[in-house]
């Protein structure tokens, strides 16, 4: 009967793992219209549980635990509950990814987000109730999972926190029905009595009509924001506001991404415009900060004056809309010249950083990447790694589909520009659903042949880049095809290196992954590494004991080549004296020594 049960699980595993592939295929033929971030940003975290899902299903020991984990019969298995929440987040990018608000019913776009709000509390809530002390799970799968955790958290807050029960109603149906939470209070206390135990979600405490009328009071004292305020295009309240030629306003930054993108019509209108002038409608403005400042509403990245900043704080008389007016202009020189202008001004003052990106500039940069002129392209790369320093800006870069070009210029610019598009890869991927894409972008050979032919500031940029795509256990393996294994090698063998630490750090990254493993057994590296337990510096030596314990983990050969090969006295010494994190290790892997003598007294006991 037991054998049936885990058999079970194992199918429901085996479920979740092709649900979540399908988000991914989901992800691959892209996402179009308004929702399109909220959709690639949720599609990016689920597809990052699929190692998960595979360190489950291969693991050796019990999967009764899964089961049982919630036995209630009202409750639902810690599994069951994480089905509901990827099953709901599949339901709702098919939904969502094509979402037109041209076309769409009235308060198609509020549902929407209601229900990304809820779809992410759940995926969340799932992943929390998840028992991870019983597996052997990795640490690098672990960390995995607590930064898609993080990400879903603060999605959620973006939403609007996780707290409104009137929100997280709607998400436990496959409709979009939702209460209508802006009626009167007769309309709202009708609904409210509507809602019984019986049509409540099951993981959901009864709501009472008192807490109901509570929140609906609290969202009713709210500011309505004004129509006029919100742009067509992402239903958000405008923080730089320009007309087009038709004559309606939108959010520059959105206006611009859909004329970059090839159209000529008005979104709202459908009318063709007659040029692709955006000017500025600085009496909207004015009206917004007014609003926002007498009803209190917080909106921080509002720029009231649009006035840039000098290295010392000072604002300076130059305006940014002509700046980057003049990187479109057909003149090389000019274009340069106002290149040159953004990449100073971006270098160090994050103001900067906003008012560039939001008054369009991002876009235009991105296809300055693929210019013939050398200099264009050095400035352009420059100029956007720089922007990619403030966090906000990493999503609109990854939004024009920067990457292929950056990738490129990786492969075959001068050596400044593949230095700084590695550290532009490097920025972009400190947002953990970027490392997939990149990953998958061809990225990873070129940085190796960075690391391995670059400057000496080149192997840094490319070190770097390469250490944080590599936290994502699907680029390790792709790490070790490109050959990394044998370059970090030559680093620590080499006695003109100066990137021991870099190469023990990446190698230690590595080591948990069975390509890697196997790779860096080939190339006999365990001497290496026990040479640097006898004598490195502390972080060399607490990197070489965690390498030393992933290619020791369940491979008693490798073990028994540790053994021979002197390693018992200073890994004892280390255990004793070393670091904290140098000790754990240490302690970990003569566990490991231990236990493989013991069993070989048995074995030889036995034959005797």
């Amino acid at each position: 009967m037991a054998g049936d049960d885990s058999t079970t699980i194992v199918s429901e595993i085996q479920s979740l793992l092709r649900l979540v592939r399908d988000v991914a295929r989901t992800t691959a033929t892209g996402f179009t219209g308004g929702f399109k971030k909220d959709c690639i940003d949720l599609s990016r975290r689920v597809a990052l549980l699929s190692y998960l899902l595979e360190e489950i299903r291969d693991f050796q020991g019990d999967l009764m635990p899964l089961d049982i984990a919630c036995s209630s019969s009202s409750s639902p298995s810690s599994l069951s509950e994480l089905t509901t929440a990827l099953q709901a987040a599949n339901r709702l990018l098919q939904s969502a990814g094509s979402f037109d608000h041209n076309i769409a019913a009235e308060g198609t776009a509020e549902k929407f987000a209601c229900q990304f709000q809820g779809v992410t509390w759940k995926l969340e809530k799932a992943l929390a109730n998840l028992p991870y002390d019983h597996f052997d799970i990795s640490e690098e799968v672990k960390e995995q999972v607590d930064l898609v955790r993080v990400q879903l958290k603060r999605a959620t807050e973006r939403y609007g926190g996780q707290q409104d029960p009137i929100l997280l109603l709607a998400t436990e149906s496959d409709s979009f029905q939702i209460i209508n939470i802006h009626d009167d209070d007769d309309g709202v206390k009708s609904k409210v009595g509507s809602f019984t135990n019986e049509n409540l979600p099951k993981d959901l405490e009864l709501v009472t009509e008192s807490t109901l009328l509570k929140t609906t009071h609290d969202v009713q004292t709210s500011p309505v924001i004004p129509v006029d305020f919100l742009c067509p295009i992402s239903l958000e309240i405008i923080k730089d506001p320009v007309i087009v030629s038709t004559g309606q306003t939108y959010e520059r930054s959105y206006i611009q991404r859909w004329i970059n993108g090839g159209n000529t019509t008005c979104p709202k209108t459908r009318q063709k415009l007659r040029n692709l002038t955006l000017t500025p409608n600085y009496v909207l403005r004015n009206l917004i900060t007014q609003w926002c400042t007498i009803h209190k509403v917080e909106h921080s990245t509002l720029l009231t004056n649009r006035r840039l900043k000098d290295s010392d704080g000072s604002f300076l008389d130059v305006s940014i809309e002509s700046i980057i007016h003049s990187l479109s202009s057909q003149s090389i020189e000019e274009r340069r010249a106002a290149l040159s202008k953004i990449r100073c001004l971006s270098k160090r003052i994050t103001e900067n950083r906003m008012i560039i990106a939001e008054s369009g500039g991002i876009p235009i940069l991105v296809g300055l990447l693929t210019s013939e002129d050398v200099t264009t392209q050095e400035h352009a790369v420059t100029s956007i790694l720089n922007l990619s320093i403030y966090d906000d800006n990493r999503g609109l870069i990854m939004l024009e589909n920067a990457v292929p070009s950056l990738v490129q210029l990786l492969k075959s610019g001068t050596m400044e520009t593949r230095e700084n598009a590695a550290a532009t890869l490097f920025s972009l991927s400190l947002s953990d659903e970027n490392k997939i894409v990149i990953g998958g972008s061809g990225a990873i050979p070129a940085l190796v042949d960075l690391l391995e032919n670059g400057s000496r500031r080149g192997k840094n940029d490319a070190a770097t880049a390469l250490f944080n795509l590599c936290i994502y256990q699907g680029n390790k393996g792709r790490a070790v095809r490109a050959g990394i294994v044998s370059v970090l090698l030559k680093m620590l063998t080499d006695l003109n290196s100066a990137m021991v630490d870099e190469a023990l750090t990446l190698l230690s990254i590595l080591a948990s992954h069975n390509e890697a493993k196997s790779a860096m057994v080939r190339a006999h590296i365990i001497p290496n590494l026990i040479d640097f337990v006898k004598s490195g510096i502390p972080r060399n030596k607490e990197n070489a004991a965690s390498i030393l314990l992933s290619l020791c983990k369940r491979d008693d050969e490798n073990i028994g080549c540790v053994i021979r090969l002197g390693a018992l006295t200073p890994l004892v010494e280390l255990a004793d004296n070393g670091s904290e994190r140098g000790r754990r290790k240490a302690n970990l892997l003569l566990g490991h020594i231990e236990r493989f003598r013991q069993n070989l007294e048995h074995v030889q006991v036995r034959v005797d």
